[in-house]
């Protein structure tokens, strides 16, 4: 069933999103401040991140196939109201085991981000698909790039906790908003849950605009996660010394960047989403040679991160229109998969960057990410240069039958 999507609905759809990665990334910069709280030692406090992002990518391997069976209306809003249980766990935690549990369980669930968008596809008409894909992942960035700010300051001022108590409040708000504005989208597929995950795998393993997406976009979110995992180490360091509501305010600088390539979708519908990432991945590598400059300014820091994250989410957007128009019936199950490389990418980046840093410094964690961007340009450009070859050669082909079956003279 496609039709047109509202802008009130888009809007919706795109706090769903933003709201429920926020229970993921919360954390970061509260980390020392919820550790200290909990009785957590410096050495532990890497599983309070590790937790949710464990927990999501377990979510994404069993519970967004569950879009091709459900009605999606119906799975998005029960996974909110479970996202809202497990960051209420983590508000209420007297350990920082029970806040371990909370965050897992919110990471498991907050994968309705991605049946989000697969229901965004589904319900959107051909040629708006791309647009209405890119105004609901905006709010992904939105939310990982957001929840910096909001959680800096309430950490500062009101406690760790509060952050907690308000996205389970905004959890369980939009369980109710999705079920009363949004319209359903029933499945009417025939297969198993059991054989959905197989597909899924057989997916990753044969097709190759997946394989080849995901391939990117894994080294797309290492270079991702090897800025924003790590930006605090030299921010917080001599000679800026920069506090944490004051790192978090950098959030603002990838917002930017992030919602100028909200475009990317109608550029996309119009059947530029291949030369639309190539170029995007250029822009991503360029990136790091200003965001490695860091010594006497931050101006060419945030412009690097506004540029980085323009870059991020444009082929973030081209890699989900491809793919949801490639498979209209399996949006979840192929979305699931594609994020699956997105969260091993990002964790890449989050572990890599801290180690770069610590041993070497900054410039070479940038170095790094510019790599990684690198890495994700090859792949797209070693995909592209197959994609052509194969268009050459079928074009050949048939230049070469229509000639031997032309009758001779």
């Amino acid at each position: 069933m496609t039709t047109r999507v509202t802008r009130p609905q888009r809007l919706v759809l795109a706090s769903v999103c933003a709201v429920a990665v926020s229970a993921i990334y919360a954390i970061q910069p509260i980390l020392e401040t919820a550790g200290a709280e909990l009785g957590l030692p410096p050495r532990s406090l890497g599983w309070l991140v590790a937790a949710g992002q464990i927990g999501y990518f377990a979510g994404l391997i069993l519970l967004v196939p569950l879009g091709d069976l459900l009605n999606r209306r119906r799975l998005i809003g029960g996974l909110l109201a479970l996202t809202a249980v497990g960051a209420a766990i983590t508000a209420a935690a007297p350990n920082g085991v029970v806040a371990v549990v909370g965050l897992a369980v919110a990471g498991v669930f907050a994968v309705v981000v991605q049946v989000t968008v697969a229901y965004a596809a589904a319900v959107s008409a051909p040629d708006e698909r791309g647009r209405n894909i890119g105004a609901v992942t905006s709010g992904v960035v939105i939310g990982i790039l957001g929840v910096r700010v909001i959680a800096g300051v309430l950490g500062d001022t009101v406690g760790w906790r509060a952050v907690y108590v308000l996205l389970a409040i905004l959890c369980a708000a939009l369980a109710v908003i999705v079920r009363a504005g949004l319209r359903p989208d029933v499945r009417t597929s025939d297969e198993r849950y059991a054989q959905i995950l197989v597909s899924m795998g057989r997916l990753v393993a044969t097709d190759r605009l997946l394989l080849s997406r995901g391939v990117i976009t894994f080294f797309l979110f290492a270079s991702f996660g090897t800025l924003w995992s790590g930006l605090a180490l030299p921010l917080g360091a001599e000679p800026w010394s920069l506090g944490t509501t004051e790192i978090g305010l950098f959030g603002l600088a990838g917002l930017a960047g992030a919602l100028g390539a909200a475009r990317a979708g109608r550029w996309a519908d119009t059947g530029h989403a291949q030369a639309l990432s190539g170029w995007s991945l250029l822009i991503l590598a360029v990136s790091w040679l200003l965001i490695a400059q860091t010594g006497t300014t931050l101006v060419l820091l945030i412009a690097g991160i506004i540029v980085l994250d323009f870059a991020v989410q444009a082929v973030h957007v081209s890699s989900q229109q491809l793919l949801t128009t490639a498979h209209p019936d399996r949006a979840s199950s192929v979305i699931g998969a594609y994020m699956a490389f997105y969260s091993l990418g990002s964790a890449l980046g989050a572990v890599t960057t801290a180690w770069a840093y610590t041993s070497w410094g900054w410039w070479t964690s940038c170095l790094l990410g510019a790599f990684y961007a690198a890495s994700g340009l090859l792949a797209w450009g070693l995909t592209h240069l197959v994609g052509t070859s194969r268009t050459v050669t079928t074009s050949l082909k048939f230049v070469q039958v229509s000639q031997d079956s032309t009758p001779r003279s």
